[in-house]
This record gives structure tokens, sequence and C-alpha cells, in this order.
């Protein structure tokens, strides 16, 4: 005769782990968008901001190249240098890339309403606080000096160049929860503004939690968004809330501000046994 049993973690959350444009700092994640236009007009192709934001939340080398493999950018570069986007040209462009990048950073790098208090709420429920980001660690030094000025400082900061393979894959965040010692991933709440980061969180089993308004999706800075007629808002939240519930998101709202609801709600479900 055989027995299944079925383990279930029945405790609070343990950790939240952040992306970081979009999330934390930069509202509408403007930097990235700055960055790769400004790349790639450099490299005599005009792209839109929808084309540049469309692999966001991935490695950044990857981003280029999904970027040149997009048949109108492909075929805009091909008329620019009379010949096909190859390997070098994304070796070239990723370090040219990064200096931009990390200037543009350096311009964004105000926390998000909400997102000091949030902290705030998960440090006095002994909650642990790690963020991982597709920028490469040389892309955020002034960046993480500047929110730990405005009170944020994560517990583990991972980039992308310091795990094997970035988002969709679960590295990064599996690499914090390693590092926060996290015992049960179940108790893990990742919280990003992109459907890869999304995808990450799923991945790598944890809870998850899309934010609609104050990043990629809407794509819009907070004084951008504030002058929008409330019906203009609510078309623009609703198109952002659908993407993320397709993508498979176990919650989503409109910034970081509203998260401590969210935790609540997941350490409710979880003491009843629901699992990610």
């Amino acid at each position: 005769m055989s027995f299944t049993y079925t383990r279930k973690y029945t405790g609070p959350v343990t950790a939240v782990v952040f992306d970081w444009a979009g999330t934390m700092i930069d509202y509408g994640s403007l930097a990235p968008v700055k960055g790769f236009i400004t790349l790639f007009a450099n490299n005599g192709v005009e792209i839109s901001i929808a084309e540049a934001r469309g692999p966001m939340g991935v490695e950044k080398r990857e981003h280029i190249a999904q970027l040149l493999a997009m048949p109108r950018v492909r075929a805009a570069w091909v008329a620019a240098h009379d010949s096909e986007p190859a390997e070098a040209d994304i070796d070239r462009l990723y370090a040219d890339f990064i200096p931009v990048q990390t200037a543009v950073i350096a311009e964004r790098s105000e926390l998000i309403p909400g997102a000091a208090e949030t902290v705030a709420f998960l440090r006095e429920n002994d909650i642990k606080v790690g963020a991982n980001t597709g920028y490469a660690s040389d892309m955020i030094v002034d960046m993480v000096k500047r929110a730990a000025e405005q009170g944020y400082a994560p517990d583990s900061c991972v980039c992308a160049t310091d795990v094997p393979r970035g988002r969709p894959f679960p590295h990064m965040l599996w690499k914090n929860l390693l590092e926060l010692e996290v015992e049960a991933v179940q108790s893990v709440v990742k919280v990003d503004d992109t459907i890869a980061g999304i995808d990450e969180g799923l991945n790598a089993g944890a809870w998850t939690v899309g934010l609609a308004v104050s990043g990629n999706e809407v794509g819009m800075d907070l004084t951008e968004w504030d002058a929008l007629s409330e019906a203009e808002q609510d078309d623009k939240r609703a198109v952002a809330y659908a993407r993320f519930q397709k993508a498979g998101a176990h919650y989503v709202i409109d910034s970081v501000a509203e998260l401590p609801a969210v935790i609540e709600d997941i350490e409710a479900r979880l003491a009843v046994g629901e699992q990610p």
C-alpha cells in the first residue's frame, strides 16, 4: 500500500523581493526607455517608446538583442548599416549602453510615493527585503546609494549579470532567497512592474504582485499620470491590469504603496493552507 502526503506552508510572509525601476524608483520606468532610444539613435536607428518597452524586465544585453530581432527595427538597422545585425554588433551596443544607461538612471532615482512607507511596514513585521533588476551591477552603484539616502536599503540586491540567466528565469530571485536565508519559497512575494518579472516570480514558486500604474505598463511619469482625466486613467489602468492578470500574477495593484494590504491577504491565505 502506498501513501501520498501533502506538505503545506502555513506560516507568515518572510520576504518580499522588489524590482527597481517602475517598482521602487523611477515612476513610469522611464530610465530604461530613454537609454535604449538614445543608444539606437546614436547608431542611426530610431525606435519608438513602445518598441523600447517591449522586452522590458529582461537582462539589458538580451533586451538589445530582442530589439534588433523586431522586424521593423532589424530592417531599419540594415538600411542604416548595409548589413544584418550580428553578435558583434550586440556586444558593441551593450558596451555603449552601459554609460548611457548609468547616466540616465542617476537622473531617475527618486523613490516612488509610498515605497518608503511600505518598506517600513515590512521591517515592522520582520519581513526581509530583497531587490533584483535587469540592470547590470556597474549601472546601479549611484542608484543604490541614492535610494539608501531616501531610506531604502534592501538586505539583498541581485543584478541580471550576477546569475547565469536573467528573467523570465528564476535565477535572480533564487539568489536573493539564498542571500536572505529564506527557508520556504511559498513565504516569498515578488513585486514587479513587468511581465518578465511576474514570470520570474511564478517560475521561482513565489507569490507575485504586478504594479500596473507606476511602471512599464502605463509608462507615464507621475506628473503626466496625474494630468489625465479620471476616465483616461481608468482606461489605461484596465489595460495594464488585464495584461498582468493574463500573465498569471496573483495580485495586481496600482503601485507599491498598496502592498501592505496585499501582504496581509497573502498571510491570511497561507494560514488556511493556500499556496502560490
